[in-house]
C-alpha cells in the first residue's frame, strides 16, 4: 500500500483553490448584462411598403416607443420591444390615410396599437442579427423575425432592417379589400433606427 503524504505548506494552497473554484465558476456561467439604448427620434424612422393597383407606395409612423437592451458582442442577452401609434401612420395620399385608421384597415378605435416583443436575438454574421419574436396587431399575435444590421460606436448605435408579413395574417384589410385584388397582400416593415447609450 503507497501512502501520499501533503506538505503542511501545499494543504493552504489547495484550500484556497478549492474555495476559488465555484466562485470562478459562477463568475463564467454570469449572464451578461445588455446594454440600455435610449432610441433618438429626431433621427430614426419606422416605415411600411405595400403595393397598390400594381404601384408601389412606402410610408411611415410618426409616434413609437421602444426599449431596447443589447450588446452587439453578446446578442443573446438582449431584449427588443416596439410599440406603435398605428392612427400616426401617413403615405401622402390623402384617401389611403384616411382609409388605414378605419375598422378594415388598422381599425385604431379598436386597436391603437402595434407591439413587437422578442423572444430571441441571434448573431447570423458580422454585424447581421435576426430577432425573433411576436408581433400584435388588431388583436392578432403572431411570430415575426426582424432582421437587420447593427454598429455601435463612440456611445451610439445604428440599426436598419426590415421584416416581411402578410397583411390579412393580421386582420388588417376587411371585406372587400381581403384579397390581393387592389392591395397586395404582401407587406414590409422597415426601420432605420439611431439610439445613444443610456447612461
Amino acid at each position: 500500500m503507497i501512502t501520499l503524504r501533503m506538505s503542511r505548506r501545499a494543504q493552504p494552497v489547495l484550500v484556497l483553490h478549492a474555495l476559488a473554484l465555484p466562485v470562478l465558476v459562477l463568475l463564467a456561467s454570469a449572464p451578461v448584462r445588455a446594454q440600455d439604448w435610449v432610441l433618438d427620434k429626431a433621427q430614426s424612422h419606422i416605415g411600411f411598403t405595400g403595393t397598390q393597383t400594381g404601384t408601389r407606395f412606402a410610408g411611415e409612423f410618426g409616434r413609437y416607443d421602444g426599449e431596447i437592451a443589447l450588446d452587439p458582442a453578446h446578442p443573446e442577452s438582449g431584449h427588443i420591444e416596439v410599440t406603435i401609434d398605428l392612427a400616426s401612420a401617413h403615405t401622402g395620399d390623402t384617401q389611403r390615410d384616411t382609409a388605414l385608421p378605419g375598422a378594415d384597415w388598422f381599425d385604431v378605435a379598436q386597436f391603437p396599437k402595434a407591439r413587437f416583443v422578442s423572444t430571441a436575438i441571434r448573431s447570423v454574421g458580422e454585424k447581421h442579427y435576426e430577432a425573433l419574436g411576436t408581433l400584435s396587431l388588431r388583436d392578432v399575435t403572431k411570430p415575426v423575425t426582424l432582421r437587420f444590421t447593427l454598429e455601435a460606436k463612440d456611445g451610439s448605435a445604428y440599426a436598419q432592417g426590415q421584416a416581411d408579413l402578410v397583411r390579412t395574417a393580421f386582420g388588417v384589410g376587411q371585406g372587400p379589400w381581403a384579397s390581393g385584388q387592389w392591395v397586395a397582400l404582401e407587406v414590409g416593415v422597415t426601420f432605420d433606427l439611431v439610439a445613444h447609450g443610456k447612461k
